[in-house]
């Protein structure tokens, strides 16, 4: 029943992307100087029924706990901003290696590896050895954001796993909390993503929650991290929801106290009113004239918001990507063949 549904919700979300006219040709992406191709419906033949198969685990896991949706979605995010999307993020430690897991931005904080577990056993039930997992985490993105009541966008796939993964780079390259404007747009740059792809991915903090560990300067430092548009009354209910407790890494907060669990432009709508929840949100509208005129446009237009976001997810999940003999596609997740 689930399946038949997810079948029929699928063949919804393409009409709609249809009617959308969004483009389904081929997209090119260049790393060094090595031109990679992805493509859409790669699948279609060899395992059609993959789509459907993640869409019903998606939408079973949100209907379980709607926290879910931004949990996946960040997955993605982590993982195609650490040497491309190449669902190293996955790879647990072992003896003779060190995953991403443990590192910083990740350990204690990112979440729904099970649900990608569940999705990846059944795909190898059905088609064995075909669809990998950093396609998993691409489409499983999307379907995320669509339950959520976002915007809907054909995922271009044929991406390969890695062989490896970097802690460091993981590290280094996932954008910190505390970051200032200069920081994040850096960070973007770095991997080939503009201001403006910056300021409309980090629209997906419209969903999902954060540890108080990581907003914590927001009351700490009221004075540095809002300036004249600091929201007291907001800095200080953060301060008594986290006083609380003695543990910042387990009490969390929701990034969008207004629509917590649908995806939409409130998140902006918060930033001008001073309830930016991270750091790295709030400074958007007071320390760069160029990203508070985005975040004003995405809070008026919830459209051209949506349109953005999902424009730049596409060039977000075309990152550096492992096609042709490079990588392989994992029986497990978590492990290398």
């Amino acid at each position: 029943m689930a399946m038949g549904l997810a079948i029929c919700f699928m063949m919804l979300i393409k009409l709609v992307i249809a009617l959308a006219k969004i483009p389904t040709t081929l997209n090119t992406t260049c790393v060094g100087d090595i031109g990679v191709l992805l493509q859409f419906d790669v699948y279609q033949e060899s395992c059609p029924e993959a789509e459907p198969i993640i869409l019903s685990w998606v939408q079973s896991a949100i209907s379980e706990e709607p926290r879910m949706a931004a949990s996946l979605l960040r997955l993605h995010f982590h993982d195609c901003f650490v040497n491309g999307c190449d669902a190293s993020v996955l790879l647990d430690d072992t003896e003779n290696f060190v995953g991403e897991k443990t590192a910083p931005p990740n350990l204690n904080s990112l979440r729904g590896f099970e649900v990608i577990d569940a999705i990846k056993s059944d795909l190898e039930s059905v088609c064995p050895e075909t669809v990998s997992c950093a396609d998993i985490l691409a489409i499983v993105a999307r379907d995320s954001v669509l339950l959520s009541g976002g915007p809907g966008w054909e995922v271009q796939m044929g991406r390969r796993d890695s062989l490896t993964a970097s802690k460091a780079a993981a590290t280094n390259n996932i954008p910190a909390p505390n970051s200032s404007v200069a920081t994040l747009v850096a960070n973007f740059q770095n991997v080939g993503l503009t201001q403006n792809d910056m300021v409309a991915l980090s629209g997906a903090h419209t969903m999902g929650k954060a540890r108080c560990s990581t907003f914590s300067s927001r009351f700490q430092s009221p004075s540095n991290s809002g300036g004249p548009d600091v929201n007291m009354d907001f800095v200080q209910s953060l301060q008594q929801l986290c006083s609380e407790t003695a543990d910042s890494t387990t009490t969390v907060a929701h990034l969008d106290l207004v629509t917590p669990a649908t995806f939409d432009n409130q998140y902006y709508v918060n930033l001008l009113s001073g309830e930016g929840l991270l750091p790295s949100d709030q400074v958007l509208v007071v320390q760069d004239d160029r990203t508070r005129e985005i975040v004003e446009s995405y809070a008026e237009d919830p459209l051209l918001f949506f349109e953005d976001f999902k424009n730049s997810m596409l060039k977000m999940g075309a990152l550096g990507p492992l096609t042709g003999d490079s990588g392989e596609i994992r029986v497990n997740c978590r492990a290398v063949n």
